[in-house]
């Protein structure tokens, strides 16, 4: 369970975001959806450590982020291509991530079996560095490696975009399978209306860092968003 309360991020006396209390369920997906400026990666950067809150705070699995980081080997996430190490290739760097999470070579290999369609040929056995790969083929690794080790938590930052549309379409399984079948947390932020309704059975709007919106998703969820962000 992730619970965050009074929690606000303030830069140079603006306060960007700020939350009196929300609870995401343990094997819950939870969409976050705003438009730029909302606060979505300000919540996940303090989810994740990056930025210290202002005020308040949140809790990870019983363990207060900011205060310890007995979160960290449960928690996984991918926000942006700053993630990767682009001098490594995408088998060195699953590798890499593997043995962080305590798994070897070989269970490596055996768990990236599974992403062959996802990686549609373009990813494993090409002799690329990831700082050549596209923005798209990045992405996919970042997720990949993301759900490396069996995390409890993962946190993902525009999965869709760059995307082609069968890999959307495939990035949706994944994130099914994760919440509904592994009973991982899923917490994801999009622009992508349509696809974040589809994967995550409850959706949270922010505007200007604050929740204005908690529901849990519906047939008529996309088109409520709609009209939300149509004004």
């Amino acid at each position: 369970m992730i619970i965050a309360n009074d929690l606000t991020k303030t830069y140079n006396g603006t306060t960007v975001l700020r939350i009196e209390e929300l609870t995401v369920p343990s094997g819950q997906s939870l969409g976050l959806v705003g438009n730029n400026g909302a606060g979505k990666t300000t919540f996940f950067s303090l989810l994740l450590d990056l930025i210290r809150p202002t005020s308040g705070y949140i809790i990870n699995n019983e363990v207060m982020v900011n205060k310890s980081e007995d979160w960290k080997p449960f928690t996984s996430a991918f926000i942006d291509e700053s993630f990767l190490i682009g001098y490594l290739t995408p088998e060195e760097y699953f590798y890499f991530t593997g043995e962080l999470r305590g798994w070897n070579r070989a269970d490596v290999d055996a768990f990236l079996v599974k992403y062959g369609q996802f990686f549609n040929g373009e990813i494993l056995k090409r002799n690329k560095y990831l700082r050549d790969l596209s923005k798209g083929n990045q992405k996919k690794v970042g997720i990949v490696a993301a759900v490396i080790g069996n995390p409890k938590v993962v946190i993902l930052d525009e999965p869709f975009a760059n995307l082609d549309p069968t890999t959307q379409i495939r990035l949706k399984e994944i994130v099914r399978e994760l919440a509904e079948d592994n009973g991982v947390t899923v917490l994801i932020s999009s622009h992508d209306l349509m696809h974040v309704t589809d994967v995550c059975k409850r959706i949270v709007v922010l505007d200007k860092g604050e929740i204005v919106r908690d529901m849990q998703t519906t047939p008529e969820t996309l088109k409520e968003l709609e009209m939300i962000f149509a004004g």
